[in-house]
């Protein structure tokens, strides 16, 4: 491990921990190889199905023999064997390996043919900016970053440039800078399925004139040809589902017309919340009817109230359309008109939408309207944005939202900590790629279904089944960091917090013993959780290094699905504190439904 100078007058030399299988490994090839000292390929077959709960149709004996000669040839770097076995280090070696033995399925598993509004969609809030809310730079390389990640909802504000002839995506009424929409459409086109094959879609914050948005019009309709999905109707009774949808850009935002006749049009910067949809309008603002909000003309601004009182409304339909055929004609996830959440909430049989509402305004809805929110998610599309006052692009936890069957629950991507780690753990599920089916208790859900517990924070809840956790060691740490990154005169003093994150009755966070002075931890701890509502748990996982006088310093952490874990033992990769993978950390831990 090295030596570390201690008051610069002697140093301290420490030995390097050789890395040796935990006894359970050890015990595992000991059972599979009846004693001997190789595992066959037939014998790894059968502890890849007895152990690490591999179905009988999808290992068989040549599945076996590709992933022993994977093995070999990463350890060895001979391309032909004479061996055809794994001694117990090859075994080892195979069960630590993060590309061999991952702990989650990592390809699409779940049916893509059910309608969008049965998927939770990974989804970023003001995917254009590279920092804070008020004052970072806007612009297309944050968008690039969150397709590459996966993300499948991308979201953009548009307004007039300075001389109104073109357009600009920035935050509005703030220090930031704008990008071009041009140039963000480009990327967006040749970044969108780099890591899904799955739709994106635009959710576009819209303050643009009618000529502007024919303009925006044509460019998504140049820009994105045959990628662009053009809905069939106005109205639909159902989305089209991801399969459907495979290699499609949808857009989704209010129709113009909609914004007239619901006196809600702004064109002059005069929404609110940082210029998204009205924020808590359904709950305690004043009525639509009694608004007058401002639309922008070419040549004079005309003042609309619900009566027209300066503008007959019938002209102003008219004005709309022929301005914004094209740009109504891209819609495919219109945003419902906001009303009061009781109104908000009815589902139409006939139409489907998106409704958009703050995390204050849904904290509320989910007090008072839990159930009405399950069955309008169950057919439409519920979006939460994070509030105003989240300067620095931090994040709520976003557990409460997907409870409650909300479809996309909008991230700050470029924020940190932990409930982004939460989001980004969500959607490692399903193969990464976007989209997550729904528990069937938030599709099947009534009034009298019993299910309906489920979304009830003070329900006294049945365990459906316990999860033990069993962290054995990590390891990589030392190919990562610097010698004296956590502590200048010694190794590193690492532990362990492990704990679930879902319904409130089954969140509990666990942590290991401290191992002092080791670059490879050993913990060999075991932990049990019991779940209440398993379908939606997530794994949290956190290294940590002790500091007697400091902060601890942060290691690692991961977060996976607990209904994606596969049994049995498994290499765990760790990321940064920014969400990124480190190249060499990982544990090595062990999974067991009970």
């Amino acid at each position: 491990m090295g030596s570390y100078r201690v008051c610069g007058c002697f140093t301290r030399s420490f030995k390097a921990a050789e890395l040796q299988p935990p006894d359970d490994v050890r015990e595992a090839f000991s059972k599979y190889t009846e004693g001997g000292t190789h595992m066959t390929a037939e014998q790894l077959g059968r502890f890849l199905v007895e152990v690490q709960g591999a179905s009988e149709e999808g290992i068989g004996l040549r599945d076996a023999e590709r992933i022993m000669e994977e093995v070999l040839r990463r350890r060895y770097h001979i391309a032909k064997f004479t061996r055809s076995s794994l001694t117990l280090d090859d075994f080892f070696y195979y069960l630590y390996s993060v590309e061999l033995n991952p702990p989650i399925i990592s390809q699409v598993h779940q049916d893509m043919n059910a309608p969008l509004s049965h998927y939770f969609i990974y989804t970023g809030h003001n995917s254009y900016l590279t920092g804070n809310q008020l004052s970072s730079d806007c612009s297309d390389v944050p968008i690039i970053k969150a397709l590459q990640r996966g993300v499948r909802v991308i979201e953009l504000d548009l307004w007039p440039n300075s001389s109104k002839g073109n357009i600009h995506v920035l935050h509005g009424r703030t220090l930031t800078t704008p990008v071009e929409l041009l140039k963000c459409l480009k990327s967006i086109k040749e970044h969108a399925f780099s890591a899904s094959p799955y739709p994106v879609i635009l959710t576009l914050e819209d303050h643009l004139t009618p000529p502007l948005q024919e303009k925006a019009a044509q460019m998504m309709t140049q820009i994105f040809g045959n990628m662009l999905f053009y809905p069939k109707s106005e109205s639909v009774k159902e989305f089209p589902s991801p399969e459907d949808l495979r290699y499609k850009i949808l857009v989704s935002t209010k129709p113009p017309k909609e914004y007239l006749a619901g006196g809600n049009f702004v064109a002059n910067n005069s929404q609110s919340e940082k210029g998204k949809e009205p924020d808590d309008g359904l709950l305690d603002k004043a009525s639509a009817d009694d608004q007058v909000v401002t639309q922008e003309n070419d040549s004079q601004d005309i003042k609309i109230d619900r009566e027209g009182s300066e503008l007959n409304l019938a002209d102003a339909d008219e004005l709309q359309q022929s301005k914004s055929l094209a740009y109504k004609s891209l819609i495919s996830v219109p945003a419902v008109p906001r009303r009061k959440m009781d109104e908000s909430l009815k589902v139409d049989p006939d139409k489907v939408g998106r409704l958009s509402l703050s995390e204050q305004t849904f904290e509320r809805a989910a007090t008072s309207h839990a159930m009405d929110l399950v069955r309008f998610t169950q057919k439409n599309i519920l979006r939460i944005f994070p509030k105003t006052t989240r300067f620095n692009s931090s994040n709520y936890k976003p557990m409460v939202g997907w409870m409650h069957g909300a479809q996309m629950v909008a991230f700050n991507m470029q924020g940190y900590g932990r409930s982004l780690w939460l989001m980004q753990g969500m959607f490692r599920a399903n193969g990464g790629c976007g989209y997550v089916k729904k528990p069937d208790f938030l599709m099947n859900s009534s009034p009298e279904s019993p299910d309906i517990q489920l979304v009830n924070p003070k329900a006294n809840l049945p365990v459906k089944k316990s999860l033990k956790v069993k962290v054995y060691m990590g390891d990589g740490w030392n190919l990562d960091f610097k010698q004296t990154h956590f502590d200048a005169y010694s190794p590193p003093d690492f532990y362990t917090k492990v704990g679930i994150a879902g319904a409130p009755v089954d969140e509990m966070m666990n942590k290991t013993k401290i191992k002092e002075d080791q670059w490879t931890p050993v913990w060999d701890e075991e932990f049990t959780f019991p779940l209440t509502v398993p379908e939606l748990a997530l794994l949290r996982v956190e290294v940590h290094e002790y500091d007697m006088s400091e902060k601890d310093d942060f290691a690692g952490q991961t977060c996976l699905p607990v209904s994606e874990l596969r049994p049995g033992i498994h290499a765990v990769p760790l990321y940064s504190y920014k969400g990124e993978k480190y190249e060499s950390v990982k544990l090595l831990m062990g999974f067991q439904f009970v």
